[in-house]
């Protein structure tokens, strides 16, 4: 395995919950098992995680996602903090500190505040620490609203790996990767394992989201271009079996890589 890259790494809240809403324990608990491991070899590791107003929702609704904005906050601000009670939880188990990083898009696009954003990031990681950034949805209403702030978190990851200058984002999600049209609806998809250049059709052959969550693939497929327009990397692979991981930073083909070249 390559030593010393710099991972961002984003699962979705379809990845993070199981029926009904409720958390799935046992894939966060295999997540923080591969992350430190990737972590222990000498690489760094950030986190993005969707799921809080999932795992409110869940917690306040019984599953069913507000529409009012207010509810929208109010499970934000329940379901972040049982997240981050489970991720310290887990990976403590494996000896691995973690930090809750809140951000609005003006952190990043304000000079100051996004060179301290930085600042933050760089001693995080010079101490082992595994970041865990999600929009802040509770404060700036702006970023739950999906208008004036990331829009949603596949792009926020993509905004997080370009502060860090990371080397590769890695999306977690329910599908295997990108297929040449919708593996849902038609049977015959194929799996494209090696994209350099992303053309309308592909983002013609994208359709649908979880009902907990804001992205989807479409939403992918931008961050990878934004990423490619940079020269980084770019995988979307399943969530089901995160030791993959390990195969993908060992140079084996896992999911779809988005690499320039």
């Amino acid at each position: 395995m390559e030593k010393g890259k710099r991972i961002v790494v984003k699962i979705g809240t379809s990845s993070l919950t199981a029926n009904g809403g409720s958390i799935n324990l046992r894939r966060i608990d295999e997540l923080a098992k591969v992350l430190s491991g990737v972590r222990n070899t000498g690489n760094s590791v950030v986190l993005v995680s969707s799921g809080a107003v999932g795992v409110g929702s869940a917690m306040l609704w019984n599953g069913v996602r507000p529409t009012e904005l207010d509810g929208l906050q109010a499970a934000a601000a329940v379901g972040q903090i049982r997240l981050m009670h489970i991720y310290d939880k887990l990976f403590a188990e494996f000896g691995v500190p973690v930090a809750q990083v809140l951000l609005t898009r003006n952190n990043v696009e304000n000079e100051v505040q996004r060179r301290n954003c930085l600042n933050a990031f760089e001693r995080l990681l010079s101490m082992g620490v595994i970041p865990i950034v999600n929009a802040n949805d509770v404060v700036n209403t702006d970023e739950i609203k999906e208008l004036a702030g990331f829009r949603d978190n596949d792009n926020l990851s993509a905004v997080v790996a370009e502060l860090i200058s990371a080397d590769m984002l890695i999306f977690l999600t329910d599908a295997d990767g990108l297929f040449d049209s919708n593996p849902h609806s038609n049977p015959d998809a194929k799996l494209i394992p090696r994209v350099t250049e992303i053309t309308p059709e592909m983002y013609e052959s994208c359709e649908g989201k979880s009902a907990l969550g804001t992205g989807g693939m479409t939403s992918k497929l931008r961050a990878a271009e934004r990423m490619l327009a940079q020269g980084r990397e770019t995988v979307i692979m399943n969530s089901e079996d995160p030791a993959l991981i390990y195969e993908l930073l060992e140079g084996k083909q896992v999911g779809t890589v988005f690499a320039a070249g």
